[in-house]
This record gives structure tokens, sequence and C-alpha cells, in this order.
């Protein structure tokens, strides 16, 4: 599987990334799925602090304790909870973010971690504070580069004047677009890589689209309605299902964007790491298929979270 490097630091990453929010809590399945993933190529995980409150960091530790070298590994922070209580709220202080770490280095098991991201942001935060807890640790040799995790493109543009990140992390897929108007240039040309997470439109562009669209689209996807939703997976079997899996086709076209670094999948089972991973990965789509896909979706762009 290729392998792309993360904006200007030393780490390079597969072109897709095994998201473990889906692990599950059963050690040996997560061990299969890593495993699965590991096979086939992928050598980057992504976890945060916030998912199972801790446990799957936890999880995820003990499952690489004996090939941490083989993987890059990437969580995040700022979400300040109480995992008796289960709750949190949002806390982007240099002192969170400090002991944050301190917390998931103990629960992955490591003593270091490849990239550590901002787990959202709001125009509100000390910013330049919170760059300045992880250039910290970046210093320290506790992380080796940082990024955020956002979609909020007035934050972004924050982080790109006065920072220096390596990766941000967002939602991208050919019905979420809206990078595309404002984002992913910008970033390009800062050479900060984007790590593309939902590529397949929760199951909505997956090889399973017809089911997931009955049970998750009733109420629409974002400018998407219901019968919309049914139309784009209508013409993509028409036009393509004779062709590829539907993942693929998802997938090779968040990575053809040149900022993509990474294609964020989550997988519950090794059946969903095959899915995602079991194609060609020495041939990106073609400029035609990539624009025909482009008619078949729409543009939009960000009017929330802003």
């Amino acid at each position: 599987m290729k392998k792309n490097q993360l904006g200007q630091s030393n780490l390079n990453v597969s072109e897709l990334t095994l998201g473990c929010m889906s692990l599950g809590t059963d050690r040996q399945k997560a061990n299969d799925i890593i495993d699965a993933a590991l096979d086939a190529g992928v050598n980057h995980l992504d976890t945060a602090d916030l998912y199972d409150f801790g446990v799957n960091e936890e999880l995820v530790g003990k499952t690489i304790k004996n090939r941490r070298d083989q993987i890059i590994l990437t969580t995040k922070v700022g979400n300040h909870f109480n995992k008796d209580k289960q709750d949190w709220f949002w806390d982007p202080s240099p002192d969170h973010i400090k002991k944050g770490v301190k917390d998931s280095l103990h629960r992955l098991n490591t003593d270091y971690i490849d990239f550590y991201m901002l787990h959202g942001g709001t125009i509100d935060d000390p910013i330049d504070e919170t760059i300045g807890a992880f250039e910290s640790l970046k210093q320290e040799g506790v992380i080796r580069a940082y990024g955020i995790s956002s979609i909020r493109p007035n934050v972004i543009r924050e982080y790109v004047k006065r920072s220096n990140i390596d990766g941000v992390m967002m939602q991208y897929n050919m019905l979420d677009r809206r990078s595309e108007e404002e984002i992913l240039d910008l970033l390009h040309a800062n050479n900060i890589s984007v790590l593309a997470r939902g590529p397949l439109a929760k199951g909505m562009l997956s090889n399973k689209a017809t089911e997931q669209i009955n049970k998750k689209g009733q109420d629409g996807f974002l400018d998407y309605s219901f019968e919309e939703l049914k139309a784009v997976n209508q013409n993509l079997t028409e036009q393509f299902g004779d062709e590829h899996s539907f993942n693929e086709l998802a997938l090779k076209y968040v990575l053809k964007s040149p900022a993509v670094a990474t294609a964020v999948f989550g997988a519950s089972s090794t059946d969903q790491v095959t899915e995602n991973t079991a194609f060609d990965h020495s041939r990106a789509l073609t400029d035609e298929t990539y624009e025909a896909l482009q008619q078949i979706t729409k543009a939009i762009q960000y009017t929330n979270h802003r």
C-alpha cells in the first residue's frame, strides 16, 4: 500500500488508516481487526482519549504492545472527561493537554505518540496557548508531530497561520465536498496533510449503500434529501456498479486530492477491513471517473461550524 508523508514531518502514513473507534471492547476481536489491517498494508491507527472514555486507547495499547515499531499511532486530546460519570467538557488549555498526553501514554502503554491532535476547536479558544502546549510536547520528544481534528474553516485557517501543524483531520467524502471549496487547496499550499475521516459517509457510499441509506438517510444527509441519496446510489450503480466496488470508489475519490494523505475508515469486523483494502492501490481514479463522480454528487458549502 502506498505511503504518504504527513505534512512536513518524518511520518509516512499508509493511504488508508484504520480508525479504531469501532473496534468494540473484545480484545481478541480488536487484535484480529488490527492484524487484518496491518496484513493489508495499513500502518496507521487512529484513536482518541474520549473514545469509550479511555477504554479504546487501553485496548489499542494492549493490542499493539509487541509491534509498536510497526505502527504510526495517532490519538487526540481536548475533551476533559469523567469516565465514572461518562460526561465531558471542552478544554483546550495547556494544563489539560499536558496532563492528557500523560494519561494517553499510560493507557496506550507507550512512551511516545507519533501524531497528536486537538480533538475539535473553536475560534474562542486560547489558540496560541494551545499551540504552545503542542510545541512543548514536540520539543520534549513526547510527540513526533501534531495537528487538529476540525471541520471549522475559521479555526483551520488560524492554525495554518499561527502553528506548525502537519495535518488536519476532517470529514470528507463524495457527499460532503465542503472542504473542496475552501480548505483543501489552502492546506496543500501550506504542506499540511488532510486525514479524511468518514470517507464512506456512514456506509451510504459503501457496498451496502442501499441498506445504509434506508437505515441512516431517512432524514437526509447534509444538503441531500433521502430521495437525493437514493438517486446518487442509483446513478453510481448504473455507471460504475459493474467496474468497481463502491468502497473502492469512495476511498479513491478522497485520495484523488493531492492534499489528502490518508483516508480513515472504521471497522468492527475483519470483513470490513477486507472490503476497504482489497483492491488495486496502485491505480488511482482516472480524471474521467473523478469528474463523473463529481457530476453525480454536488458541491456544497460550509454554513454552520464557521
